[in-house]
């Protein structure tokens, strides 16, 4: 099913994962709650993900309306991403599901060779 079939449903469940549904979005969401940040900055502070990753992540939360691709007449060119208000109406979502992780976050068991 296509991100934008979800957006269609009747099932708010499925509107919303249609906006946040991979991996990457809730993490880029939760990064940006107390801070502008820049693309290298996000993707220093984001571990593991790649710049393709990252680039239309941005770029479809951009178009949801979640975040702000703000772009600076300089030289050279700087772009900042921040949350809009749509956006930052997630943090508390984002921060019980952290609170959660670390309230029965179980460390994975060693490997015995």
């Amino acid at each position: 099913m296509k991100r934008t079939d979800f957006k269609n449903c009747s099932c708010a469940m499925q509107r919303s994962m249609g906006i946040l549904g991979t991996r990457w979005k809730p993490i880029i969401i939760y990064t940006l709650r107390d801070r502008k940040a820049r693309f290298g900055q996000l993707d220093a502070l984001i571990e593991n993900i790649s710049r393709k990753v990252l680039t239309s992540s941005l770029k479809e939360l951009e178009e949801d309306g979640i975040i702000l691709r703000e772009e600076f007449k300089e030289l050279p060119p700087r772009v900042e991403y921040a949350l809009t208000e749509k956006g930052k109406a997630l943090i508390p979502i984002m921060c019980q599901l952290a609170k959660w992780n670390e309230e029965y976050y179980e460390e994975p068991a060693s490997l015995v060779l």
